[in-house]
């Protein structure tokens, strides 16, 4: 967790979604790490219920394969709310196949990367998402 008195302002706040605590875990923190706040949904329920809240986001990052509810149903989901218009929203699965891409994008997904990813890359398409240095 970053240091609270920390002199710069968090760089924004991120949902992290996936039923693999290790890989929760890896996202958030290196995350944190990178100056963003992160809040962590075990399943699609916990990440839909996150999502119709008033919490800010400013990028949620959504695995395909969760129990209660898909990555990609958690996506359609979010893009019918009013308040997470504009959302960057980014599949990020173990499960690449070109349907499962195609089914993300049509659904309105900013992008779709596959595990295992490039932390480095990953974080690199978080900042062009949010227009950040």
């Amino acid at each position: 967790m970053p240091d609270r008195d920390h002199p710069h302002p968090p760089r924004g706040r991120i949902l992290v979604a996936d039923d693999e605590p290790h890989i929760r875990r890896i996202l958030t923190t290196f995350l944190e790490a990178s100056g963003f706040m992160v809040d962590e949904a075990r399943d699609g329920a916990e990440a839909m219920e996150l999502l119709r809240g008033p919490t800010p986001y400013d990028l949620a990052l959504l695995d395909i394969m969760m129990p209660e509810h898909t990555g990609l149903e958690v996506l359609d989901f979010g893009r019918r709310l009013p308040h997470r218009e504009g959302l960057p929203i980014v599949i990020l699965t173990a499960k690449g196949q070109d349907a499962d891409r195609e089914a993300a994008f049509r659904l309105g997904a900013d992008d779709f990367l596959t595990k295992p990813f490039s932390p480095k890359k990953l974080l690199a398409r978080i900042h062009e998402l949010l227009g950040s240095p």
